[in-house]
């Protein structure tokens, strides 16, 4: 049975809306790296150093592997680049779109079954699919 988040009103389109509540489901990150994110920036070296990394996410990661979760979830608009004085960093924040999606659960994000997961992959290794 595939969870969707709870629907609410939004300016977002809904292919997109779904796109990107389907990525934040299937992906190894858990509710409490959308909450610190959305507090704070952070970079993927930053994440892969961090001491309780178990808190953040579904198993460990390198540092490309998270890069790649990073670029994806930009891609379709759930984290953007911060920016600073010398322009965008290496440190993710949360959009305002993640942090409508992320309000729309309560509690831990619900996990995506084995079917879903394979469309996900498939959907982001081949787009036009």
């Amino acid at each position: 049975m595939e969870h969707q988040p709870v629907s609410s009103p939004s300016p977002y389109d809904g292919r997109s809306w779904s796109r990107a509540a389907q990525a934040m489901r299937c992906l190894p990150f858990r509710r409490a790296f959308y909450s610190r994110v959305q507090a704070e920036p952070i970079s993927s070296r930053e994440f892969c150093r961090l001491p309780s990394a178990s808190e953040f996410c579904w198993g460990r990661m390198g540092v490309e592997r998270v890069e790649a979760h990073f670029s994806w979830l930009i891609r379709l608009g759930v984290l953007r680049r911060e920016v600073d004085g010398q322009g965008l960093t290496e440190r993710v924040r949360l959009t305002p779109m993640g942090r409508e999606l992320l309000g729309t659960w309560p509690g831990e994000l619900p996990r995506a079954g084995l079917a879903e997961r394979i469309r996900h992959q498939l959907r982001r290794s081949r787009p036009r699919l």
